[in-house]
């Protein structure tokens, strides 16, 4: 059997944390935040990095979080701890929304959010389109790094449409799994140690 030292130790392999990639966390970070996150990479440079953690829904509607926005049936997520009053957004809508960024293929984010205002006026925007955070990850330069090297992150890939489906609330686990063998014991960890 595998020693216990092994069984936490990270494995980096050659994927490097770049835009469009995902850290998910360790089995044990016990933070309010990043406990069994998946964040994905917006920006990570020699200034950097950011991202949203994207498994993370609150029981918020946008009316709720935003007046200037009419109804509209979609959740918001805990983007993470930084600039917890701003809203963010990422979506599938492309060139539709001016000023949006691509972050991998088929997935932007950011845009004119007026122009989102109003499509959603229009209903030109499904529930599956777009996703609003609030608040987003940030690591200064090379604390990513750090904590990569102190086995707090595995970087991952990820298909662009895992991103918006419904049941991103398991996206840890599978994206766990998916890791290989070694990590699938990372998934039968109690979420919280302290009531076994």
């Amino acid at each position: 059997m595998e020693d216990a030292d092994n069984i936490f130790k990270i494995d980096p392999g050659n994927i490097k944390p770049v835009q469009g990639r995902v850290l998910i966390s360790e089995p044990f970070t016990n933070d309010y935040y990043f406990k069994r996150s998946v964040v994905l990479l917006i920006e990570h440079s020699d200034e950097g990095t950011f991202g949203w953690i994207i498994n993370k829904p609150l029981k918020l509607k946008l009316e709720d979080v935003s007046k200037e926005f009419s109804t509209f049936d979609t959740g918001i997520y805990l983007g993470g701890p930084v600039k917890t009053e701003n809203m963010y957004f990422i979506h599938r809508l492309g060139n539709r929304i001016k000023g949006s960024v691509e972050i991998k293929e088929g997935i932007y984010w950011g845009g004119d959010v007026e122009q989102v205002k109003e499509m959603i006026d229009r209903h030109e925007i499904s529930t599956s389109d777009i996703r609003f955070f609030i608040g987003y990850s940030g690591w200064i330069p090379k604390q990513l790094e750090n904590e990569l090297e102190n086995n707090a992150w595995v970087v991952s890939t990820i298909n662009s449409s895992e991103i918006m489906k419904a049941d991103i609330e398991t996206l840890w686990d599978r994206l766990v799994t998916r890791l290989g063998d070694k990590y699938k014991l990372w998934t039968t960890f109690p979420t919280n140690p302290s009531v076994n």
